[in-house]
């Protein structure tokens, strides 16, 4: 079996009365995998325990084989993880290649191999015509990039992407999104992608953990959860809109109002035709103008681990 490149057992971490960890266990095999969960779930805690940023309470952690909580194993990890934080982290009036190229130092390679690697992961993100710019005056997107190839610079086996789209316009964001895939699939890297996007996440991860209130909500490969969530359909009325609602909620129908027409119904095994939909729509007086499948998502299973868990989304 591959042994497992994030590892944590019983792992606790409290702020005073706050609980961020309660006891958390976890095994992730290499891979892309995708970190959700509702703000204060914990995402960012975890985050710094695997960087040997924060000192658990208690339990234990293997980041890449390291431990982090030792001098010894928090040096390796500047050499086996790479990180991408969700803000900036840039030092005035330096380039592009000079700023990657003291991460790379820091991470623990000489200043010819760190020169060497700054410009290989500036032409790999798409930056090696601004290489030589000040970075204070890259765009946003540019900056993003210049972050994931400080990430990149000595490479690690693993990555930590910590919102690596936040901010980034359509056309960034598509560029982002393939980078990290490839980085995940065509690289062979191993990376945990923190990210409040979950298409994001079903776009380049194969596996997700799903954090609610300190703890594991749900876990494992992408296809499996999506393949366990209910199955939906979209209708669409002409009529009132409220009355319907209204009428679904007595029959303890589960649905979403997407706008003035259109509703999204979660259906169960014991009504797999959407009749009490049906039912409704007649009570209520509404016309049904058409009833499509929504497709499976990875939200719609985000949802479901934490409606399980008892946590607000």
């Amino acid at each position: 079996m591959t042994r497992a490149i994030l590892e944590f057992n019983a792992l606790a971490k409290s702020y005073g009365k706050i609980r961020a960890l309660d006891g958390l266990t976890l095994s992730l095999p290499p891979g892309p995998t995708g970190l959700l969960g509702p703000n204060g779930a914990g995402k960012t805690t975890l985050l710094k325990l695997c960087l040997g940023l924060l000192a658990p309470d208690s339990g234990t952690a293997r980041i890449a084989g390291c431990d982090p909580t030792s001098a010894v194993g928090r040096a390796q990890l500047r050499r086996a993880v790479g990180y991408m934080p969700e803000g900036d982290c840039l030092v005035p009036g330096m380039s592009g290649v000079e700023t990657v190229a003291m991460l790379g130092r820091l991470s623990g390679l000489s200043p010819s191999d760190s020169m060497t690697r700054a410009h290989e992961v500036l032409d790999y993100t798409g930056l090696d015509e601004a290489r030589y710019r000040e970075v204070s005056g890259w765009s946003t997107g540019m900056k993003q990039r210049l972050k994931l190839a400080q990430a990149l610079v000595h490479d690690p086996p693993l990555l930590l992407l910590d919102e690596p789209t936040d901010g980034l316009d359509p056309v960034g964001r598509r560029h982002m999104l393939e980078l990290v895939a490839d980085l995940g699939h065509a690289q062979g890297k191993s990376l945990l992608l923190c990210s409040h996007l979950l298409p994001d996440v079903e776009a380049t991860c194969d596996s997700v953990v799903v954090l609610s209130r300190g703890r594991v909500a749900a876990s494992g490969l992408i296809t499996d959860l999506v393949g366990t969530a209910r199955a939906r359909v979209r209708i669409d009325i002409q009529g009132d809109a409220l009355a319907f609602a209204r009428e679904l909620t007595t029959r303890g129908v589960v649905h979403t109002q997407v706008d003035a027409s259109t509703f999204v119904v979660e259906l169960d095994a014991a009504d797999p035709d959407a009749d009490a939909a049906l039912a409704a729509a007649a009570r209520a007086d509404v016309r049904v103008l058409a009833i499509l499948p929504e497709r499976a998502t990875l939200e719609a299973a985000f949802l479901r681990a934490l409606e399980e868990q008892g946590a607000p989304a």
